[in-house]
């Protein structure tokens, strides 16, 4: 199944979910755990790294390992990346905020493009990009196909 296809999946199923649970017909105490995992809001572990600028919450799977993985992503206000790639295409969703979204080697925030919420951005694998947090926080969630790792590409 290709990582377009398992995104799909992925989207749909946590459509449904949505749905279900925002019109209140299904408690969480009603469901099989074995045939479905639900993470209430305050149930989302949260990671902060203070030092990016980043809190992340994981949903599923792995990005240090192959294989599919979902996870949220908190830009905290005036926090951004420098230039860098991933090996693997990254599925975005901006959940709230805006994201500011920058290409090339040379780091300039100002030359970023803004991304407001309910947008969504595909990175190219193995494309120099930059991105983050201006004057709000922004929360994305992020689809990827592990191990996600970034190599620095910033040219000074």
């Amino acid at each position: 199944m290709s990582i377009f296809q398992k995104l799909c999946r992925y989207l749909l199923l946590a459509a449904g979910m949505a749905l279900l649970v925002s019109l209140g017909t299904v408690k969480a105490t009603d469901l099989n755990p074995v045939a479905v995992k639900l993470q209430l809001p305050d149930q989302i572990k949260w990671i902060d790294n203070t030092a990016g600028g980043v809190s992340s919450a994981l949903l599923t799977g792995n990005p240090e390992m192959p294989g599919l993985y979902v996870q949220l992503v908190k830009w905290h206000a005036h926090h951004m990346s420098h230039p860098h790639f991933h090996p693997n295409d990254r599925f975005i969703y901006v959940i709230s905020g805006t994201w500011w979204v920058g290409t090339g080697t040379k780091f300039d925030p100002d030359s970023t493009a803004p991304v407001p919420a309910g947008s969504f951005v595909k990175d190219i694998g193995k494309q120099v990009h930059y991105d983050g947090a201006k004057d709000e926080d922004t929360v994305l969630e992020i689809v990827g196909e592990g191990p996600a790792t970034s190599t620095p590409a910033e040219v000074k």
